[in-house]
């Protein structure tokens, strides 16, 4: 009696050659004798690249690679690590943070790497892995969605939403007109006013798939459709989904309160920071305008008059050369960054002697910016960061 048994699956370039086999076994006489019967079929030519998708599509049928078990096993994981990173800084693991992590990890594995993505790094599951998408079809194969086939199924799937809630609102004001109302008094939305629709970015997190300006378009306009709407109030919860508040930032720069020495003279202090330069500086009210730097006077530690400028420029755009003392001391960074860093100290101690209207005429000018730019690293195969080798023909 023959059985059959499982066919596999030879391939020649783009031809493909399926053998059925069936094994035969005799039982007659004394011995087993064992037959193999091999019946080509001829099967359709496909290309690589829709191999490719084949496999894909069936692979993509079983569950999903990041189950829920094994999220709550990686989150467990980092809990541990981040208790026994607690313990080993000396710190409470039940108020230990994120930002805690990230300064022990630093701070522990020391890494010179450019790549941030490469180096130690401890962070909760849900950043590590990426939202994934739902399954989108049964063990049949059957897609759940009617929209499956667009290639897009979330995204339409949201804008049928929308349309659906438009089309609520639009019933809504026609019971209205019924009614004799023809124009609604228009009620305060403060939480609307505040805000502003999300990125692509955040819409694409949202419902899990790519999508490309054109589309992102057309939802955002599809949403202010909905928010013009004279009853758009009847549907908050919709439309807020999609907007983000807004924060506001409080332009006002922090003043500390004046300090007094044993003589009862005013002085403030501040830090300043540029490049790799720190520096610590010191602002004497009832001073005769003398700035030292290190201990030295400012003409014969900064050499330069760009750099000297730079320093004095605070007091100069404030007229005030002449009020104050000024003791800077510095470190690190060359005499470019010493100043910028001298010159950000003396314009956040100026603070605590200035009213509101000279404090934000600095922040204006810029006085009040930390300056965060960085040298650029030289690029291998070219002559600097941005300049590239004379080319020659040979």
């Amino acid at each position: 009696m023959a059985a059959p048994m499982a066919g596999p699956l030879t391939s020649c370039g783009r031809l493909f050659l399926r053998f059925s086999s069936s094994l035969l076994r005799d039982n007659g006489g004394n011995g087993q004798q064992f037959m193999l019967k091999i019946k080509p079929h001829r099967c359709l030519s496909i290309s690589v690249a829709r191999q490719r998708q084949q496999i894909k599509a069936t692979s993509s049928l079983s569950d999903k690679p990041y189950t829920d078990e094994f999220l709550q096993e990686m989150d467990q994981e980092y809990q541990l690590g981040r208790r026994h990173l607690a313990n080993m800084m000396g710190e409470d693991p039940e108020t230990f943070t994120q930002e805690d992590v990230d300064r022990a990890i630093s701070y522990l594995l020391p890494s010179g790497l450019h790549d941030k993505l490469a180096r130690p790094m401890l962070k909760p599951p849900d950043q590590i892995f990426p939202k994934q998408k739902a399954l989108q079809w049964g063990k049949d194969g059957r897609p759940f969605s009617f929209l499956f086939y667009t290639g897009k199924a979330n995204y339409y799937s949201l804008m049928h939403e929308a349309a659906r809630v438009l089309t609520q609102l639009n019933r809504h004001e026609d019971k209205m007109l019924a009614k004799g109302v023809l124009f609604p008094e228009p009620e305060p939305w403060p939480e609307f006013n505040k805000s502003v629709w999300i990125d692509k970015t955040a819409v694409e997190k949202m419902i899990t798939e790519s999508m490309d300006d054109h589309q992102y378009r057309r939802f955002v306009e599809m949403m202010e459709h909905i928010a013009r709407h004279p009853y758009a109030k009847q549907s908050p919860q919709f439309i807020m989904r999609f907007r983000k508040e807004l924060v506001a930032v409080s332009m006002k720069q922090q003043v500390q309160p004046l300090m007094y020495d044993g003589h009862g003279v005013a002085y403030m202090e501040a830090d300043g920071r540029r490049k790799s330069a720190r520096a610590r500086v010191t602002l004497r009210d009832r001073g005769t305008g003398e700035v030292t730097v290190n201990g030295l006077p400012l003409i014969s530690y900064l050499r330069n008059v760009q750099d000297r400028e730079q320093v004095m420029l605070p007091l100069e755009f404030v007229d005030r050369l002449d009020q104050f003392d000024v003791e800077a001391t510095v470190w690190w960074g060359g005499t470019t960054g010493q100043a910028g860093a001298i010159r950000l100290g003396i314009s956040r101690a100026l603070c605590s002697f200035l009213t509101e209207t000279e404090i934000e005429n600095m922040r204006l000018a810029g006085l009040l910016t930390s300056d965060l730019r960085r040298k650029e690293r030289k690029k291998p195969g070219q002559k600097k960061a941005r300049k590239k080798f004379s080319w020659r023909k040979r």
